[in-house]
Order: structure tokens, then C-alpha cells, then sequence
């Protein structure tokens, strides 16, 4: 009998992070749809590559950083339990290597290739997985802390602040220190125009994330025995929510609709093991407003030039999500109860502050160093050219 378990566990965890896995080629394609044609191979390219470093990096160093635990030791060893440990990192890993790819959406068009791939080592190696391992792992007996100080641990089940709202702050140094694009807000006060270059690849990437998320949600029961049909039909609701959110804030603009479902499913995971499907709609659809609301702000007033809103989808969503596990998962609410406010606070603003921080100092000391940006001429060129030297679409199509 245990053996049929461990094998129903190691496979349910595989389906998991495979889900994940693919979520990835929703990033691309939702970067690829949103930038302007002369950078979408580019945008193709870092996903794949930021998730090749990003699996590298966990395996070597992230992993013992969040769990103390590594894997240099023989393949019998890993083996055990039908290898549970390894798919276990395999789910894991695919959250942490989320970290580079919700940054490349807010760089994009005008970022440096390498500089980057040092970016992703670095906070796949150390920033993220340092505070993975005091919310996860409960290293250093902060969540000990906060249960003697609130009542409760800080609860985030499937990651609206250790993933979505870590990589978002994170994002958000690294937009402002690298600058808004090339002639992006013109002297006289005009902001040009970027439109996405491809709507239906944008559409394609929100459903791969979208269609992913079911695993990044359920799956992080981590075991068959606690799976919860509850954190599937919030997940659901929950994204809904966002969608008809952003529908009526975003006046019908197919880009806000297709961003609204991954704002409330990002506002979600936090509490989706504990909330009332009616919370979660209504969490879902604060979120689809705030991801229109801030995107807005952050683009034409404050002139932060975040190419795809990722600091006000996973950024303030996230941030959002963490808090309103704390409201909606009370028992007063319909939740299922067991969560403090206060300790969502405070350990979402634990979350921000050390990502900000972690922001300013990888991409300071890489602006510093490196240099972060593209020159003039190659990011009028483009991406595509610049750095790869091929355009998605040949201008001249051989006849055959």
C-alpha cells in the first residue's frame, strides 16, 4: 500500500510540474503578443533560456538555500520513494524559474540579453529561495514568530506573495533603473503608442497560463491525500472574477480582458485552500481592477515603463492576494478559518520589502557593471536583430 502511494504521490507532483512547465510557454507567448513585432523572437528566447538557467542554478544552489536539502548524492539514493524527492524539486523549480520570466515581461524591447541570464542566477540562486525557505521551511523561526505575535503562521498555499508578488517587486527596480523605451514619452508631453503585435498570441499565452494554473494551484497540495477540490473551483472563480472585472475597468480592451484571469488567479493562490468560492470571485474581480487601474497609472501618469504590467499584475495582485487571505479566509466569510490578518501583513510586507531590495541591488550592481540596456541604434533595430539576427517573419519570403 505504501508503495501504490508513493507512486500516486510522485505522479501527481510530475502532473504538477509539468502543468507549470508549460505555464511557460504562456509567458512567452503572452510576451511575444504584447511587444512590438521587432522583438518577438527575442521574447521567445529568454523564457526558454531564463528557464534552462533558472533549473541549473535551483538544482546547484537554490534548492538547499530554500530547503537544506541538495542532491549530490547517488542516483539510488534519489531514486527512493520512486524519486519523489527529485519531482518534488521538479514542481518547485518551476515556481522558482516563474521569478525571471514575470521580470522579461517589464523589461522587454530594451534589455541586454547576458546581464539578465546573471540576473536570473543570481535571484533563482539566492533572493528568491532565501525568502522561499523562511515562509516554506520556516527558516530562522519567523513563521514561529509571527504565530506567537498574530495567533497563526503566514499561510500563502500556492504562492501570491513568495512567487507572484516577489517576482513583480522585484520587476519593478529593474523597469525603473533600465528606463522607459526609446521615444516611448516624447518631450512634448505625447506618450507614443506601442500596440500589442499580435492579439491572438497574447490570447494564446493568457489561456496557457491560465490552463497551467490549475496544476500550480491544486498541485501544491504536493501529496494525493490533501488534495482539495476547494482550490479548484476558487482557482476557477476566482479567475472569472478577473476577467469581468478587467472587462468593465478596461472598457472591452482585448489586452485587460485576457490579463484579467491571471490577475485574479494571481490574487488567489494565497488563500485558495481556505476561501469560499464567492470570496474568491470577489477577490478575483478586486484584482482585474487593480491590474487595469495600476497599469494605467504606472504606464500614462507615472510614466514606469513596464512593457507587460507585471508589477501591477504579479506585483500589487500578489501583494493583494496575500492580504485577502487574511479577510476572506476568516470563518466569518465562509473561509475555512486558521489565518490571521495581521500575520498576512506583515509577512506580505516582509515579502515586498526583501524583493525590492533584492530588486535594486542585482540590477544596481549590473547597470553599474555590465550596463542593462541595449544601445540606441540596436533597440531601434530591435531585439530580434540585434541580439539573435533573425526576425520572426523574413521581410522577403523565398518563392518556390
Amino acid at each position: 500500500m505504501d508503495a501504490l502511494k508513493q507512486g500516486a504521490d510522485a505522479l501527481f507532483i510530475l502532473l504538477g510540474g509539468i502543468m507549470v512547465l508549460a505555464m511557460h510557454a504562456g509567458f512567452a507567448f503572452l510576451e511575444l503578443g504584447t511587444v512590438r513585432r521587432k522583438n518577438q523572437v527575442n521574447a521567445l528566447v529568454k523564457i526558454l533560456v531564463d528557464f534552462s538557467v533558472s533549473t541549473v542554478v535551483y538544482f546547484l544552489v537554490g534548492y538547499a538555500v530554500a530547503y537544506g536539502t541538495g542532491f549530490f548524492v547517488g542516483a539510488e539514493e534519489l531514486a527512493a520513494k520512486n524519486g519523489y524527492a527529485l519531482v518534488k524539486f521538479f514542481f518547485l523549480l518551476t515556481f522558482a524559474a516563474a521569478i525571471p520570466a514575470i521580470i522579461s515581461g517589464g523589461i522587454a524591447e530594451r534589455a541586454r540579453f547576458w546581464p539578465q541570464l546573471i540576473a536570473t542566477a543570481v535571484i533563482v540562486g539566492f533572493i528568491y529561495p532565501f525568502f522561499e525557505g523562511i515562509m516554506w521551511n520556516h527558516h530562522f523561526g519567523v513563521q514561529a514568530w509571527l504565530k506567537a505575535l498574530t495567533g497563526e503562521e503566514f499561510h500563502d498555499f500556492a504562492g501570491s506573495v513568495v512567487v507572484h508578488a516577489v517576482g513583480g517587486w522585484i520587476a519593478l527596480p529593474a523597469v525603473i533603473l533600465l528606463g522607459a523605451r526609446s521615444n516611448r514619452y516624447r518631450k512634448d508631453g505625447a506618450i507614443s503608442a506601442h500596440p500589442p503585435s499580435s492579439i491572438p498570441f497574447l490570447a494564446l499565452g493568457a489561456w496557457i497560463l491560465t490552463v497551467g494554473w490549475f496544476g500550480f494551484n491544486v498541485m501544491s497540495a504536493q501529496t494525493l491525500d490533501k488534495i482539495s477540490g476547494l482550490v479548484a473551483v476558487n482557482s476557477l472563480m476566482a479567475m472569472v472574477g478577473g476577467t469581468l472585472a478587467a472587462l468593465v475597468a478596461g472598457k472591452n480592451d482585448p489586452g485587460f480582458v485576457h490579463n484579467g484571469p491571471l490577475a485574479g488567479l494571481v490574487a488567489v493562490c494565497a488563500g485558495s485552500d481556505l476561501m469560499h468560492p464567492l470570496g474568491a470571485l470577489v477577490v478575483g474581480a478586486m484584482a482585474g481592477t487593480t491590474f487595469v487601474v495600476m497599469f494605467t497609472l504606472t504606464q500614462n501618469k507615472w510614466k514606469i515603463d513596464d512593457v507587460l504590467g507585471v508589477w501591477p499584475l504579479h506585483g500589487l495582485c500578489g501583494t493583494l492576494g496575500g492580504v485577502a487571505a487574511g479577510i476572506f479566509g476568516t470563518k466569518a466569510l465562509g473561509g475555512l478559518g486558521g489565518v490571521s490578518f495581521f500575520a498576512q501583513l506583515i509577512g506580505t510586507t516582509m515579502g515586498v520589502a526583501w524583493a525590492v531590495l533584492g530588486g535594486v541591488v542585482v540590477y544596481g550592481v549590473l547597470k553599474a557593471t555590465t550596463g542593462l540596456r541595449l544601445s540606441q541604434e540596436e533597440e531601434f533595430d530591435g531585439a530580434d536583430l540585434s541580439i539573435h539576427k533573425i526576425s520572426a517573419s523574413p521581410e522577403r519570403e523565398a518563392n518556390w
